[in-house]
């Protein structure tokens, strides 16, 4: 594989694909040097700062009519503009590998909460420790009041434990199921007894309620703490390769490898956690770049807008559509099915979502029809009723802008259909494509045709 193609292969995995723009320098360049002008250019940590009303939910929507009304029209509001805040930042940033390590942290800690300002809160927290140490990022979720209210440890208290945190702390965050009893669940939850947080969102020790008796937690016994739990499940090697199975099949293939997996745990557990060490060891392995894990993992909806969004320059006159494409598609941001968070691969496809994956680009970046079938999670109702406001617009013409000009500048002027094609596309063209290609009258069409075919589903 020749190093654009590296480079190429790096971006849609590392980042949300490479621009034309983008591809003069990274066509002169190392793979090593493209992972470290990478990491490079993500160390800026730019926070979502949209949403500072912390607004007490909960009492208003147990108050009046009026109290409730108007609870949840702000929190539609405010989750609303939270979700395209982040996608646009995602759809904009140079800060690439930051926002797709945030984009894994986010479904690794899976969270729901209506209130907009703990889900930012998270969404941040996630996102300025993406390339830092995975202790730090695990203690700050697991005190965030978005986790804490999600899992219920505000209503874990000393002679009436609530387990729920506890047990997904370590099935879901750390070792994974099959690595404790029953009894280390129930001893966990005894030492994250107290914990909660404030009216104003900030974590509070509730002393008078934490259970300061002995607790016997994997083969350990003491007077265990909730940061004393934390400390000994990072010294289980086994929450190294936990991660790093999920990290793999993120990056790499659906179907993990053992032996790459327990040394990409190597590098993680000797390094104290630290994720840069391990990211730049998975970018630069020439596994990495193998044929077999090249083109083969399904682009998740939200990598699916996104990178229509970066390679066309896409301005959306009504931008709560892709609030309605992420709900299309399956992928709703800050709002998972459930704890365990979106399963991702071949579950990101089936027959509806996929004419909708190949529907949207062109309607998207030369207009269009489209109709937004299908029943919605209840619980996504409130959330989506300001969109559904909307809809006989939306459903009217798609309002969109792409930047051609810009586009169509940035490609080398002596290329080929079938070269243009190639970059744009992960997967080996097969003869469908290239008969696509063939007929392409202009490389406008040539490039919307490009985007509509399965194989720019994959990355």
């Amino acid at each position: 594989m020749d190093e654009l193609r590296k480079v190429k292969h790096l971006y849609s995995r590392a980042a949300f694909g490479l621009r034309f723009a983008d591809m003069q320098n990274a066509g002169h360049t190392s793979v090593k040097k493209a992972v470290h002008e990478l990491i490079a250019s993500s160390e800026i940590d730019d926070p979502i700062g949209l949403t500072e009303t912390k607004l007490d939910y909960m009492s208003l929507l147990t108050g009046g009519a009026n109290q409730k009304k108007m609870a949840i029209m702000q929190q539609v509001q405010q989750e609303k503009e939270l979700n395209l805040s982040w996608l646009k930042k995602m759809s904009s940033t140079e800060a690439v590998l930051r926002e797709k390590m945030t984009l894994f942290w986010h479904n690794h800690f899976a969270c729901r909460t209506i209130n907009a300002a703990y889900a930012q809160q998270l969404n941040n927290i996630q996102r300025s420790n993406a390339l830092g140490n995975f202790r730090d990022l695990l203690l700050q979720v697991s005190q965030s009041p978005a986790m804490l209210q999600f899992l219920n440890n505000q209503q874990n208290r000393k002679g009436h434990p609530n387990e729920n945190f506890a047990r997904e702390l370590m099935e879901l965050f750390t070792v994974g199921r099959g690595n404790y009893t029953e009894q280390d669940v129930k001893e966990s939850a005894r030492a994250f007894t107290g914990w909660g947080f404030d009216r104003d969102g900030r974590f509070v020790m509730r002393n008078q309620l934490h259970d300061d008796g002995q607790k016997a937690f994997l083969g350990r016994t003491g007077n265990f703490t909730g940061e004393d739990i934390i400390g000994i499940l990072l010294e289980q090697e086994q929450t190294a390769r936990f991660i790093c199975n999920k990290l793999y099949k993120f990056f790499v293939n659906e179907i993990p490898d053992p032996v790459h997996v327990n040394a990409m745990a190597a590098v993680f557990y000797s390094n104290n956690y630290e994720l840069k060490p391990l990211l730049e060891y998975v970018f630069t392995a020439d596994w990495f770049y193998d044929e077999k894990n090249t083109g083969n993992l399904i682009k998740s909806p939200v990598e699916f807008i996104v990178g229509l969004n970066r390679q066309f320059y896409i301005n959306y006159l009504v931008p709560e559509l892709q609030i309605q494409f992420q709900r299309a598609l399956g992928q709703l941001l800050f709002y998972p099915p459930n704890v365990a968070g979106w399963p991702g691969g071949k579950n990101w496809i089936d027959s509806s979502s996929l004419m909708y994956r190949l529907k949207i680009p062109s309607l998207v970046l030369d207009g269009g029809l489209i109709d937004f079938a299908g029943k919605a999670d209840p619980e996504d109702e409130a959330f989506l009723a300001t969109a559904r406001s909307r809809q006989e617009r939306i459903n009217t013409k798609v309002q969109a802008q792409a930047d051609w000009d810009k586009f169509l500048a940035d490609i080398p002027g002596k290329w080929s259909n079938a070269e243009i094609a190639g970059f744009m596309l992960e997967p080996q063209m097969n003869r469908a494509v290239q008969t696509t290609i063939m007929r392409a009258p202009n490389i406008k069409t040539l490039a919307i045709e490009i985007v509509s075919t399965p194989e720019y589903q994959l990355c």
